[in-house]
């Protein structure tokens, strides 16, 4: 299949949104296919994508104003002009919003069937950032969607609001995991020592620093006795972040082998943001044999086994994120059944197993396509 994948984030970003895309490339080149990346320039320009697996069309961008680690995408005619040199079969979508939106307009004008995946939960930022605008999100989001051949929603809740607000033709499609590279053999005494010189147990979080992750609701665990909270990654939050958490360590954007390690040293992972779509970070940690806290909301609620890979507590509650991981702290034997659960539960799903899925769900709607125009 020749695919083109027309994708709002693409590395070096460092998210959610852009590892899926990247993840994505690399299988379907992989399994023989011939995938084509579309995606806003970076802040550097547009060189060549060195670490990219296929070709990677830049389109012109702007940073988000108050938040430029994001770009966002201007009005462009190499979408479409990409679709058709590629000779696309098929439109892969991801996280439409803006680039997504002229991807989709391009593919339904040019006749090529388009599988959106949804990753973001616009609605939830607009309520975080601007109080309001909920219900206008959620027209973009259903409008965008509703044209698409399929929608891929990433988790059980997911697909469930997706459906809740007439999205039609929704399927299921998770997120994979690197499990070599995320495992408990990379735990590193020495960066233990470093994080924590006093022996304290280490409780991380992972992720951007932004409002509607909700990180100070980490205030409660850097209160606790005997516990260092460790803050891995950057974004617009960060300065407020160092003054709600006293005593934390951030150690800022650590990715690849790095990162594996980080994770690996953890005693306990704490995710806090309530709009998360699937939580990449929590399959992560529990790859790395890592007990996790998240809240019971979103993607956690299809990652998290309560009572056995970890907790569940209520959305934005400061202290049940407090009180769990001092549940988890005061009892070794529990962090270490909870995260070998959690490594067990993962082992396979991995991405080759996830990427096969996903031709699966291209393989269904060029089928589609085909009976109708039979």
């Amino acid at each position: 299949m020749r695919v083109v994948i027309v994708t709002e984030s693409f590395p070096p970003d460092v998210n959610g949104v852009a590892h899926c895309a990247l993840q994505t490339a690399r299988h379907l080149v992989d399994r023989g296919h011939a995938p084509l990346v579309v995606a806003p320039a970076t802040a550097a320009g547009h060189g060549p994508d060195a670490l990219a697996p296929c070709p990677v069309v830049r389109v012109p961008s702007l940073p988000l104003p108050g938040y430029p680690q994001v770009r966002v995408a201007l009005p462009s005619r190499r979408v479409a002009a990409a679709i058709t040199e590629h000779r696309a079969d098929i439109v892969h979508l991801a996280s439409p919003f803006i680039l997504g939106v002229r991807g989709m307009a391009a593919a339904a004008r040019l006749g090529v069937p388009a599988v959106a995946v949804y990753q973001t939960d616009l609605a939830g930022y607009a309520r975080t950032y601007v109080g309001a605008g909920e219900a206008t999100a959620w027209r973009r989001i259903r409008s965008v969607h509703a044209a698409a051949d399929r929608t891929l929603a990433p988790s059980s809740a997911a697909l469930r609001d997706l459906e809740a607000h007439g999205v039609p033709r929704v399927r299921l499609w998770p997120r994979g995991v690197d499990t070599v590279r995320f495992r408990p053999e990379h735990r590193d005494e020495a960066l233990r020592r470093e994080l924590a010189p006093n022996g304290e147990l280490i409780v991380g979080y992972v992720g951007r620093l932004a409002p509607e992750k909700q990180v100070e609701l980490l205030a409660g665990a850097c209160g606790l006795e005997g516990v260092r909270v460790v803050i891995v990654g950057d974004g617009p939050s960060e300065t407020s972040l160092r003054e709600a958490l006293p005593g934390a360590v951030f150690l800022g954007r650590r990715t690849g082998d790095e990162l594996a390690r980080i994770f690996a040293s953890l005693d306990v992972f704490a995710h806090t943001g309530p709009f998360e779509t699937f939580c990449q970070t929590v399959q992560e940690a529990m790859a790395s044999g890592v007990p996790v806290v998240a809240p019971a909301a979103g993607g956690p609620l299809d990652l998290v086994a309560h009572g056995r890979t970890g907790l569940l507590v209520p959305p934005r509650d400061e202290a049940a994120v407090r009180d769990a991981v001092g549940a988890l702290a005061a009892d070794p034997a529990l962090r270490a059944a909870y995260g070998a659960a959690g490594r067990a539960t993962v082992e396979g799903r991995t991405w080759a197993a996830v990427g096969d899925q996903l031709i699966d769900h291209y393989a269904d709607v060029l089928t589609a396509r085909t009976v109708v125009a039979a």
